[in-house]
């Protein structure tokens, strides 16, 4: 009897996660899947009409500038998520006097709110902020620059926000793993005459594999799911230039109350993230065997 009681024990741990999962995940995600093929407003009951909300999204020019910022904000984020907190970990992976102090000051930016985040950075890149200050001060363009109104600088201006408040969190990650790294590997390269860059490329890098991969695949996932950080600095504009997938979603969603083609936009953008975070992890993995 109590074998059959210690058996079912750790289900029991697991049911409250369990529970949180299929409350606020699963059963959400059935309902998105449903109300994908309705047509639907919050006033009006569901009317169910097919795939017309999937031919809709993929005629709609708007999807597909959206996707397109999206996968531009993808490609520019993700690299420097991924190699620059590298540097900074075995950077303040020294015990030298002082080193905390430089560990919390890289990982402020992450603990900030990023509400708090995105209005600062909004008043340094703001007309007379100073960002154009010092553009004009050492004479890198003689105008003030537009930093997010320009359409061609505007979703740029925000990467740089979002890559500034992510090396903190995943140089973390990555001071973690090098710790565990023993220390006799680095001192074996060293007798046999390795230089800084030949230690860390032979024997940081391969060691980080899980980290690394683990964090490329959740910087792709938050950069593709990027919203608040643009809501509150252009609002998507000008002109949608600066507009991710999300961000037209919730205009569709909390502004049109265009609810049926906004859960289909979502569908969309689920499948798509699966897809790229799976391809990301079989591609790292295939290059480092």
């Amino acid at each position: 009897m109590n074998l059959i009681k210690s058996k079912y024990v750790p289900y029991l741990f697991l049911l409250p996660a369990g529970l949180i999962l299929i409350v606020f995940f699963f059963y959400p995600l059935l309902e998105v899947f449903r109300l994908s093929f309705t047509k639907y407003n919050i006033v009006r009951p569901a009317e169910y009409i097919g795939l017309d909300n999937f031919r809709t999204l993929f005629k709609d020019p708007l999807f597909w500038k959206t996707l397109k910022n999206s996968i531009i904000y993808l490609i520019g984020v993700v690299p420097p998520l991924v190699f620059i907190p590298i540097f900074l970990a075995i950077l303040v992976n020294n015990q030298i006097r002082g080193i905390s102090f430089f560990r919390a000051l890289f990982y402020l930016p992450v603990v900030i709110s990023i509400v708090v985040t995105g209005i600062a950075w909004k008043w340094l890149y703001s007309e007379n902020g100073p960002l154009n200050y010092l553009v004009t001060s050492l004479h890198i363009s003689h105008d003030k620059l537009n930093w997010l109104s320009d359409p061609k600088l505007a979703l740029f201006s925000v990467m740089a926000v979002t890559i500034w408040r992510g090396l903190g969190y995943y140089m973390v990650i990555y001071l973690a793993g090098l710790q565990a790294i023993p220390k006799e590997l680095y001192e074996a390269c060293e007798i046999d005459g390795a230089g800084f860059l030949q230690k860390h490329l032979f024997i940081t890098i391969p060691l980080l594999k899980s980290s690394i991969v683990f964090v490329a695949v959740v910087s792709s996932i938050n950069a593709l799911k990027v919203f608040v950080e643009i809501f509150i600095m252009t609002n998507g504009g000008p002109a949608y230039n600066s507009a991710t997938i999300v961000q037209y979603l919730y205009q569709k969603a909390f502004e049109d109350l265009n609810l049926g083609y906004a859960c289909a936009l979502g569908l969309v953008m689920f499948v798509l993230t699966f897809i790229f975070s799976l391809a990301n992890i079989k591609a790292i993995e295939k290059n480092w065997q």
